[in-house]
């Protein structure tokens, strides 16, 4: 019964998602370039094209090469807009901060120069405890950073990957 089950959902296109690689197969190599960046935060940019490219390692057979003249497909992004804001307040002081960051992202046949994925103006959030007792203040953003950007670089991957 097991096996009947399994030829039947393998005969219809199911497979797990986040695994799938809706890329054509002529797509080896990939370059992931610095990423533009028209906020006043320089952090995220500089940390996204890093993260993808060790999530693309990490979960396809991809080859990231520095040269996008080297590369089958180039992913090129863009950092479009950064906000961060108090969303929980205690005694009229706020103790969590939420950041919400656009991008704009393109993956292009280097070779036809078609597009293979894009995503334009997504928001990405992160959430970080702010201290309310100045004494015990610890500035929290630059992690919460690193957090956003691995978590875009999930996101990123998997509609790659999904074609979604």
């Amino acid at each position: 019964m097991a096996s009947l089950l399994l030829a039947l959902t393998a005969a219809c296109g199911y497979h797990v998602s986040g695994h799938g690689d809706m890329l054509p197969k002529t797509i080896r190599t990939i370059a992931i370039p610095a990423f533009g960046n028209v906020t006043s935060r320089y952090k995220l940019a500089r940390l996204l094209p890093t993260d993808i490219g060790r999530e693309l390692l990490s979960r396809t057979g991809y080859k990231i090469v520095a040269d996008p003249n080297q590369a089958d497909a180039v992913l090129t992004g863009t950092v479009h807009n950064f906000v961060a804001y108090p969303t929980i307040s205690a005694g009229g002081r706020s103790t969590t901060v939420e950041a919400v960051v656009t991008l704009n992202i393109t993956l292009t046949n280097r070779a036809t120069g078609a597009v293979l994925f894009k995503r334009s103006g997504t928001e990405y959030r992160e959430r970080y405890e702010i201290s309310i007792d100045p004494k015990a203040y610890f500035d929290e953003s630059g992690t919460a950073m690193e957090r956003l950007s691995r978590s875009v670089a999930r996101s990123v991957v998997s509609g790659m990957l999904e074609k979604f």
